[in-house]
């Protein structure tokens, strides 16, 4: 007799867990039962899953004594912080989607495509990570494995969905002084080089969470990154513009063929039909497009990508559906 399995969707009526619900019924796992929590500002709402109706509950202590297998963590870090080692304590794997977990040395931070092997390692808590950080390993793990990777830069633009249902509504009303809900200048017609705090270095927190992140996945605790992360005007799907030294030369047609024949990448790389990766191209898929692949003339085995990819599908809910896929 097949297994049956519980999850548990933990910030269901926010962008990332609708999404997660989404993909969910796109795939159609079988044998899985679900139950979707929130907060208690939300808890009653209605949302239609799996052709039929669903009605979410308050998160709290006592919401993981019924047992479940999994858990899609979605809410925010102190939710996470606070509910992920009780549904742990209980036997339910988390997978969260929040930075809490991400840097903890005990908790593998995994891109199935990537280090799908990390998984093994998890004490009940695996971390999902940053949405840019997700969409850059995915090609860069492929080039590493061939060429070793010496060092990144990091250049993003990344949609304002990453900020949540704030601010996609700051660029879909124009929103200005002193109406704006999200960010700190308009968003409309302007390019933001600020995404989360500023830390005491000068860097953002996401720029600090693309560096650490990166370090982790690919096991290099010491390989040289740095980036500059910037807001755009866009609704969905992050691009990023990527500069990566390599310690061994390449061969262009060879890195094409390499990203080309990869699992989780669509190369998409035409330049003189102008095809490479948009946004518009990437929303709604969970692949990681790549193209404009050119080699850096400044610097040696130096190369130039551009990528874009889904922030909430394959930057969020996705990877975290695929984690637990992986598992069962």
């Amino acid at each position: 007799m097949e297994k049956k399995y519980k999850l548990a969707i933990v910030g269901a009526t926010g962008l990332v867990g609708r999404t997660a619900l989404k993909v969910l019924e796109e795939k159609n796992l079988p044998n899985f039962e679900y139950k979707l929590f929130c907060s208690k500002k939300s808890a009653g709402t209605k949302l239609n899953f799996m052709g039929k109706e669903y009605i979410t509950y308050e998160l709290t202590e006592n919401s993981f004594d019924e047992g479940f297998d999994f858990a899609i963590f979605s809410a925010g870090g102190e939710t996470s912080k606070k509910y992920a080692p009780i549904a742990a304590s209980k036997g339910c794997i988390v997978i969260d989607n929040s930075s809490y977990w991400r840097m903890h040395e005990d908790v593998p931070l995994v891109v199935p495509e990537v280090n799908s092997e990390d998984i093994k390692k998890n004490t009940g808590i695996i971390a999902n990570p940053n949405c840019s950080t997700i969409q850059a390993v995915v090609p860069l793990k492929v080039l590493d494995d061939k060429y070793k990777i010496k060092r990144i830069v990091y250049s993003t633009y990344q949609a304002v969905s990453g900020a949540g249902k704030n601010g996609l509504e700051d660029l879909l009303t124009n929103a200005s002084y002193p109406d704006l809900k999200k960010f700190p200048h308009p968003i409309h017609n302007n390019c933001l080089p600020h995404i989360d705090v500023f830390m005491e270095d000068g860097y953002t927190k996401e720029e600090h969470k693309m560096i650490d992140e990166t370090r982790k996945i690919l096991g290099k605790p010491d390989l040289r990154v740095t980036a500059t992360t910037v807001r755009v005007p866009v609704e969905n799907c992050h691009g990023e513009s990527i500069n990566v030294e390599f310690e061994n030369d390449f061969d262009l047609s060879e890195v094409k063929n390499l990203l080309k024949n990869s699992e989780g990448i669509v190369l998409y790389d035409d330049p003189e039909n102008n095809i490479y990766p948009l946004a518009s191209v990437a929303n709604g898929r969970d692949e990681v497009f790549v193209g404009r692949i050119r080699r850096d003339f400044s610097q040696a085995n130096t190369l130039n990508f551009w990528c874009v990819a889904d922030n909430i599908r394959k930057g969020a809910a996705t990877n975290a559906i695929q984690i637990m896929e992986k598992m069962i």
